[in-house]
Order: C-alpha cells, then sequence, then structure tokens
C-alpha cells in the first residue's frame, strides 16, 4: 500500500496553483482542497452584512455562526458558506481583494486554521494556498512553492475572469502587485516559501509540465 502524503501547494495568484494542485490530487486519487475559497468564502459573507475587513468584532460574530463545507457536483467542487453557494462570488476582484485583507485578521486565521487542520488529519491530500507549509501545515511531507512572472501570472488571470467593462490585463497586473504586497509584508502568515519547500517556476511551464516535476519529488518521498 502506497505511503500516503500530504502535500501543501504555496504561491501567489496567477502562478498555477489551482490547476497544478487539482491535476497532482487527481494523478495521486488525493483529495484536493483550495484553502484560499474559504477566506474568499468569509469575504463574501461580511461583503453581504457589509462587514468592514478591520471589524474583528463583527468578524467573529460572522465566524461563530457561519459553517464553510465543500461539496462535489457534476460540474466540480462547490463552495458553500452556510447555505448558500458562494463557487462563482469569490472570483469577483471586489472579493479577492477583501479576502486579501480579511485573511490578515488573526480572529479568521483562527477560525480556518482548525477547520483546515481537521480536512488534513487523514492525510492523502493537496492543500492549495498561501501559508500552508508555513503555518497551516510546517511538518507537512511534501511542500511545494509555486511562482511565475508577474506578466504571464496577469495574462492567466486575466483569461480565467469573466468579462467586466474596463478589465484588463494591466488591471489585473496592478491588482495583483497590491495582493502581493499585502500579503508578503502582512503580520500574520506572509505570503513567503517554507525553507524546506521545492520551488517550482511555472512562467515557461504546462500544467502537466509542472505536475510532472512535482510527480518526481513524491514519488522519491513514498519510495523514502
Amino acid at each position: 500500500m502506497a505511503k500516503r502524503l500530504l502535500i501543501v501547494i504555496d504561491g501567489p495568484a496567477g502562478a498555477g496553483k489551482t490547476s497544478v494542485s487539482r491535476r497532482l490530487a487527481d494523478r495521486l486519487g488525493y483529495i484536493y482542497v483550495d484553502t484560499g475559497a474559504l477566506y474568499r468564502a468569509v469575504a463574501v459573507r461580511a461583503e453581504d452584512l457589509g462587514i468592514r475587513s478591520d471589524d474583528d468584532t463583527a468578524l467573529k460574530q460572522l465566524l461563530d455562526g457561519l459553517t464553510i463545507r465543500y461539496e462535489m457536483r457534476y460540474d466540480g467542487p462547490h463552495v458553500l458558506a452556510g447555505d448558500v453557494d458562494v463557487t462563482v462570488r469569490i472570483r469577483e476582484p471586489k472579493i479577492t481583494m477583501l479576502a486579501s485583507a480579511i485573511s490578515a485578521r488573526p480572529v479568521v486565521r483562527e477560525f480556518l486554521l482548525g477547520l483546515q487542520r481537521q480536512l488534513g488529519r487523514e492525510k492523502a491530500a493537496v492543500f492549495e494556498g498561501r501559508d500552508m507549509g508555513t503555518v497551516v501545515f510546517p511538518d507537512a511531507d511534501v511542500k511545494f512553492f509555486l511562482i511565475a512572472d508577474i506578466h504571464e501570472r496577469a495574462r492567466r488571470r486575466f483569461q480565467e475572469l469573466p468579462p467586466a467593462p474596463g478589465m484588463t490585463v494591466e488591471a489585473v497586473e496592478q491588482d495583483m502587485i497590491r495582493r502581493d504586497r499585502n500579503d508578503s509584508t502582512r503580520e500574520a502568515a506572509p505570503l513567503k516559501p517554507a525553507a524546506d519547500a521545492v520551488r517550482i517556476d511555472s512562467t515557461e511551464l504546462s500544467i502537466e509540465g509542472v505536475v510532472e516535476k512535482m510527480m518526481t519529488v513524491v514519488r522519491d518521498k513514498m519510495e523514502n
């Protein structure tokens, strides 16, 4: 029986984490968890209720009564906040920026930390995020940090987003630069590679090319 591993993939937006994580999980027969979606789900509910990203008291009240879960459907994984399906809304640009601000709040991080660790307890899982290898799972069996050139990251994200008035590749790139700065300089779990993470630059690689590099590392870990 193959060794069950806990694999984490961190990195900035647009580096290809989602596509690569899903493909790697499929190859291994593991579960896939997009932890960024959890923070975005909180951001959606905060937006709906008019809660500011720095209002810790209101955020705590929201979280005390909030249940976030994944549901597998015919068209892929759906994210539900309470009984509300927020799968589409979590990809809106305004939710992206709000999620980045909310994710820096300790009250939110503490709430989701327990949920993430519960999901990873049985291993045989691929977790995608920004602080998986440094904070959530510092003892993960395999850690990857995926990067890519900022222009390529913006192009990829622009192609993923639904059409919107005034939306350009340049605007997406500026949003990414701001989010990178916010995520990398925040006090709580800043975006950075774990000391023992394997870094992969996906700028010139296909999804399958990145997955093959990762599979080499994973196979070695399974055998040793």
